[in-house]
């Protein structure tokens, strides 16, 4: 189900397998892309790439498609889903957000000049 490299133009690609294994053990592991063993997996820039490309292209999306097809006609799925509604409340200073002005207690300045006002 993956892309193959006939037809294109240029060098074949390296084996799939070794690169999607590159590409689980990344998010496995979670380093940068650049830290993957190049013994193990080839080049990082290839790994990226070609998850970059998969991504682009919509391969992944046909690919969980298909598992997750296989897998409820086999019936290994279980359907039902849990819901967790419980709240966690965050500190103020915790969001990226700054508060709105009437919320901090003090008056605000122009910081413009009064003959550009005027």
């Amino acid at each position: 189900m993956l892309p193959t490299s006939t037809g294109r133009r240029g060098r074949p690609f390296r084996n799939s397998r070794q690169i999607v294994e590159g590409i689980i053990f990344r998010y496995r592991t979670g380093i940068a892309w650049r830290d993957l063993p190049r013994e193990q997996f080839g080049p990082w820039q290839t790994v990226w790439k070609r998850h970059r490309r998969y991504a682009a292209d919509g391969t992944w999306d046909t690919l969980l498609t298909y598992l997750l097809t296989q897998a409820d006609a086999a019936g290994k799925i279980d359907w039902n889903v849990s819901v967790d509604a419980s709240i966690t409340r965050a500190h103020q200073h915790a969001t990226n957000t700054t508060r709105p002005e009437q919320d901090t207690g003090g008056s605000s300045e122009s910081q413009e000049s009064a003959a550009v006002v005027a």
